[in-house]
């Protein structure tokens, strides 16, 4: 090559090649450490060092040539910056050759910049302030005590049917057929076993920080919610939605003439469709490409207190998390094992829909789908051993949601003793018995959704060799650093937490991103997570309930606003539900809110973000919302809750200073 950078233009890749292989032969590599906390960086090079042997070498004219000629290496992908934030310069920083990657890069935003901390280790706290410990987490029941004596749906031998092309393309990013597992590292900074929201948010945030980051998954990338969750699930309810506006058009004026019917095999294509619109972002090759993690398709299984073995490889780790999730509880009802029946991993296959369905179970997954499958046309009977819906939510609420699914046509079947499940060959009709009242009552269907609650996913992990203590029923344990009792691994998402929910893994992943890799000391207690049932109307809560206020013996007043009294939802015909918000007695600290409306989900994120900051009641009355939405009807909780300050003194004081200005 000519030594003039002026006729230096660019390289091809043999030019770049033949470089690039002569100067790592020059320059000293090695693991290096700087920052703060220091950090080590694998196989590095001293930019300066670089620059000296490129003239030392003939290669380069001068130091300006060199930098010149180094730049173009780097836009050749011959080596870069460890962080990706440096072009090549004269100075003391650190490089790494291509040929020597260790999927220790920090990842890049889509607009090409870094990942940065913040994006993964802001401050996570609940709390109103530094010195209020005050938990503002309700005490969500313990996991049903039968869980113990519960089946487990085996989530890796449910298939995704039909094959059509958007499973296919769903399969294809998740569970690639062809996928090779990558050869293992010397040793990891983390281990993560399960690549559901949890996990994958785990490997994302600590390989973009520079942790050289393996991802085991035995199934599918995406874990439940994208496969089996939130996403076809929240789909299917956008549809029976549209169903039911066009069945209620007529309250609008809205005259419908000819026949009108539900294509629920246009409704589960759609739903397959966006599905796998969205697997990209949780797919294996995003995670391993773009963002330099280990991905390894296989059962994990610890074989000792820092490793794990998969398709018959060793990992060793620094540290490690378990992320496996949960799956379907089926309860021990006599002939249930024989009979077809589904549960949220196996409904999402469906291609017909039912024309009878029963739903065994009264919470947030049985609810949200027995509506959803009312409106599409099933005529749909809903079981419960307690007296109500929704056991767990604020029982106002729930009687709105209950009267709701009345109207669009479920039944309900509560206080039940479950006797028997019958099925000719294993086939349908199925027959759920039940005991009501000392009566047997038996009730015929075509298709059986189970949806009685989730166990944690924690057997054949090896957890016992790994020194990991757990419980079938309620999971791995951990403190409220998510720490098990193996010091070095942690546990995320619904196999160690009651709060089953897609953004609570999330934030607990980012919790452990800061406790496991860099000696943060963030606790459980202190997150503060809104929820939603999306039935329609929406449930959304945050924050602590009364029955959690009263057995905590903390005083405490509730506004209320109900939608009865709210412009737009009398305006929109949704005036069943409220808003209901608790503040400490006497002050207006927000310690815990409700939402019943068409957009609740929405809507608790207001009183979040109020919580979060540590904005009062009283304060919500001076923000300013359009009008007329449904969003004033936070406003007003704190319009009512000004009044309360106008006691009798106050209005004496203001009648005498009015009375002087007259």
């Amino acid at each position: 090559m000519s030594n003039s950078a002026e006729r230096r233009a660019s390289f091809d890749d043999a030019e770049a090649a033949a470089l690039g292989d002569r100067l790592r032969s020059l320059v000293d590599i090695r693991d290096r450490r700087y920052g703060f906390p220091p950090r080590t960086y694998v196989n590095c090079f001293v930019g300066r060092d670089a620059v000296q042997a490129l003239i030392d070498e003939s290669a380069a004219v001068d130091a300006a040539d060199a930098v010149r000629l180094g730049n173009m290496l780097l836009d050749a992908g011959v080596f870069h910056h460890v962080l990706k934030e440096h072009p090549f310069k004269n100075e003391a920083l650190f490089y790494r050759f291509a040929a020597d990657e260790d999927h220790g890069v920090v990842a890049t935003m889509s607009d090409g910049s870094a990942v940065s901390w913040t994006d993964f280790l802001a401050p996570l706290t609940g709390r109103t302030s530094d010195d209020d410990p005050l938990s503002l987490q309700p005490a969500i029941p313990e996991r049903d005590p039968q869980l113990g004596e519960f089946e487990q749906d085996a989530l890796e031998t449910v298939g995704v049917s039909p094959l059509d092309a958007h499973n296919t393309a769903l399969l294809d990013r998740v569970h690639p057929k062809r996928w090779v597992n990558p050869s293992p590292k010397a040793i990891y900074n983390l281990v993560v076993i399960g690549a559901g929201s949890g996990g994958l948010v785990t490997s994302a945030g600590a390989a973009g920080l520079g942790a050289r980051v393996a991802l085991v998954e035995s199934h599918l990338l995406g874990g439940d919610c994208l496969n089996v969750g939130c996403v076809p699930s929240k789909a299917l309810i956008r549809c029976a939605r549209a169903a039911a506006a066009v069945r209620d058009a007529g309250q609008y004026g809205v005259r419908v003439d000819g026949s009108v019917s539900v294509d629920f095999g246009a409704v589960m294509e759609r739903m397959r469709r966006l599905r796998a619109h969205i697997a990209p972002n949780d797919s294996a090759e995003r995670f391993s490409r773009e963002l330099g993690v280990d991905v390894f398709l296989g059962r994990a299984r610890f074989t000792d207190e820092d490793s794990v073995e998969v398709g018959g490889e060793t990992l060793r780790f620094k540290k490690a998390v378990v992320a496996t999730g949960g799956s379907a509880a089926v309860p021990p009802i006599p002939g249930l094992d024989s009979a077809p029946y589904l549960t949220n991993a196996t409904v999402f296959n469906l291609t017909t829909l039912p024309k009878r369905l029963g739903v065994i179970g009264a919470g947030p997954i049985g609810m949200e789908l027995a509506q959803a499958f009312q409106r599409f046309g099933s005529e749909v009977t809903a079981f419960s051993r307690d007296s109500k819906i929704l056991p767990k939510e604020d029982a106002d609420a729930a009687a709105i949601v209950q009267a709701s699914m009345v109207r669009d046509g479920v039944r309900f079947a509560f206080n039940v003793k479950y006797l028997r499940v019958d099925s000719a060959g294993g086939q349908p009709p199925v027959t759920v018995v039940v005991e009501r009242d000392g009566r047997e009552e038996p009730y015929e269907f075509d298709a059986l959704l189970v949806a009685t609650g989730r166990k944690p996913n924690v057997t054949g992990l090896g957890l016992e060799l790994a020194g990991i203590r757990f419980d079938p029923r309620s999971g791995v344990e951990v403190n409220d650093k998510l720490q098990t009792s193996n010091p070095n691994v942690f546990a995320v998402g619904d196999v160690a937490s009651r709060y089953q929910f897609t953004h609570m893994a999330d934030f607990m992943a980012r919790m452990v991103i800061r406790n496991a890799l860099f000696l943060g000391r963030d606790e459980v207690a202190s997150l503060l997570v809104p929820w939603a049932t999306y039935t329609e109307p929406e449930i959304a809560h945050v924050g602590l309930y009364e029955r959690d206020l009263e057995d905590r013996g903390i005083a405490f007043a509730t506004f209320t606003r109900e939608l009865a009294d709210v412009d737009r939802a009398i305006l929109e015909g949704d005036t069943e539900g409220f808003v209901k918000i608790h503040v400490k007695k006497g002050t207006d600290e927000i310690l815990g809110a409700t939402i019943v409306a068409g957009h609740a989900g929405d809507l608790i994120s207001e009183i979040s973000v109020a919580m979060r900051a540590g904005m009062g009641l009283g304060t919500l009355s001076s923000v300013i919302h359009p009008y007329p939405t449904t969003a004033e009807a936070i406003r007003q909780t704190g319009d009512a809750y000004n009044r309360t300050r106008l006691t009798p003194v106050v209005k004496r004081l203001f009648h005498r200073w009015l009375s002087l200005g007259q």
